[in-house]
């Protein structure tokens, strides 16, 4: 008999059994992780398209250093909305919570369609928005995923679930460059407006599923949230604590990592231009190529990664185990850019940093709230998705200025970031430990 599964009586489906390529899939549990894929499928497609749209419009109405200055324009909007969400988290329950969230930045996507079809400028303002919805929309998806299930369920069907994610990504990128142009921005934000229904209608499908498999939750599930804000559960638990200084010191890492290969490239360009070797192409035209080349890597290692390998990571090493992974290879990867400062070295490190990243490191984040409470699922998981990772943004301009101010170079740049992973390795060490002592009883969980 399957432990874990509500389902434990059955025998595995034809579904189940395709599903169980991926992860260990046990009898009747693979339709709802399948509509969970789905759910992210369309959250993450969407984005991707909106995230084109936002730099189509702040480019063209005011340029790449209004663009800079609006991350700190999303870290505000987000120290305000956390609370806001908190508060709305316990008076309605989670169907309620999700669906009413999701509808209220779709209905602003109606609303930036005719102010801009109406000729006002709204890249900036989109930009910001775009920046809060994306942390916002992605986070309560996965505390939503986080209270459908037990720990040990969710260390296996997770794996399956981002598999999703980064099949909506990949999807969502290449239809809207392949018809951005033939479209146009806000004919493409009112057809992300209506699709966004898609994402609500599967969330209260899952919601009623499982609460009508799972009679023991039911009853908490139809019930408000409750309990203190966001803020206020990060700052008074040790564990939370952790997870958020983790997710700020990997944001600044990976933007640093960012702020490198874009310097690189942008020299390659221009030598090449120098060199009369650009063939025809513009200094933009150059660039777009380097990057979509790198973006192309990271997407197609990280579909591979989640689908075949984060699931085997999580049976052999853990959730735990699974967290030291993303730091070493970014140590690894920035020591070597310290070493060698070139582009093709940035370059790789970057792919397998950021795959990595889109793949075993984010389903791992998200699993480090399996064991914890409704409210921290949802209160505190909202916070730290969303403004820790934005202020990370924040800081990483903070040293970019800095950096710039004393004469870094790229590798100067680097032996940055590789004392950045030292202290994230410190904070892994941390988690760890207080992961361990929360799920101590994780046995007894698994028999009930």
């Amino acid at each position: 008999m399957a432990q874990g599964s509500p389902f434990a009586s059955e025998q595995k489906g034809l579904l189940d059994r395709a599903l169980s390529l991926f992860t260990d899939v046990r009898p009747g549990e693979g339709l709802s992780a399948l509509l969970l894929a789905a759910n992210v499928f369309y959250l993450l497609a969407f984005y991707q398209v909106l995230k084109i749209v936002r730099d189509a419009l702040i480019l063209s109405e005011s340029g790449a250093v209004a663009a800079s200055y609006a991350s700190a324009g999303m870290a505000a909007a987000l120290f305000v909305f956390v609370p806001l969400y908190g508060a709305l988290a316990s008076r309605v329950n989670r169907v309620w919570l999700i669906s009413s969230v999701t509808l209220f930045f779709a209905s602003h996507l109606l609303i930036f369609y005719a102010l801009g079809t109406a000729g006002v400028q709204v890249g900036i303002a989109f930009y910001i928005w775009i920046g809060v919805f994306n942390m916002v929309a992605v986070a309560q998806f996965w505390a939503f995923a986080n209270d459908l299930y037990t720990n040990e369920r969710g260390k296996r069907l997770f794996p399956l679930v981002g598999i999703g994610a980064s099949l909506g990504a990949l999807v969502g990128a290449y239809l809207t460059a392949a018809f951005f142009e033939g479209i146009g921005p806000y004919t493409l934000m009112l057809i992300a407006a209506f699709g966004l229904i898609v994402p609500v209608a599967l969330t209260i499908v899952v919601h009623k599923r499982e609460g009508h498999v799972a009679e023991g939750k039911t009853e908490t599930s139809e019930k408000p949230v409750g309990g203190r804000g966001g803020f206020a559960l990060v700052f008074s638990d040790r564990y939370l604590m952790l997870i958020a200084i983790l997710v700020l010191i990997f944001n600044l890492v990976n933007t640093l990592g960012g702020f490198m290969l874009n310097t690189l490239i942008t020299s390659e360009a221009n030598a090449r231009l120098a060199a009369g070797a650009a063939g025809g192409s513009t200094e933009a035209e150059i660039i777009g190529t380097l990057s979509g080349n790198v973006q192309t890597w990271v997407n197609l290692v990280a579909l591979i990664l989640q689908a075949f390998v984060v699931s085997r990571i999580f049976k052999y090493i853990g959730v735990r185990g699974a967290l030291f992974i993303l730091p070493a290879i970014a140590l690894t990867g920035y020591a070597a850019v310290a070493l060698v400062p070139i582009l093709s070295v940035v370059r790789w490190t970057k792919v397998f940093e950021n795959s990595t990243d889109y793949s075993i490191q984010n389903t791992t984040r998200h699993a480090l709230f399996l064991p914890t409470s409704r409210e921290a699922k949802y209160k505190a998981k909202q916070a730290i998705d969303s403004f820790f990772v934005r202020f990370g943004d924040m800081l990483q301009a903070g040293v970019v200025y800095v950096g710039v101010q004393l004469a870094f170079g790229v590798r100067g740049f680097a032996i940055v970031n590789v004392v950045l992973v030292g202290a994230w390795l410190l904070i892994v060490l941390g988690i760890r430990r207080e992961h361990r002592k929360l799920t101590g009883e994780e046995a007894f969980d698994r028999a009930a």
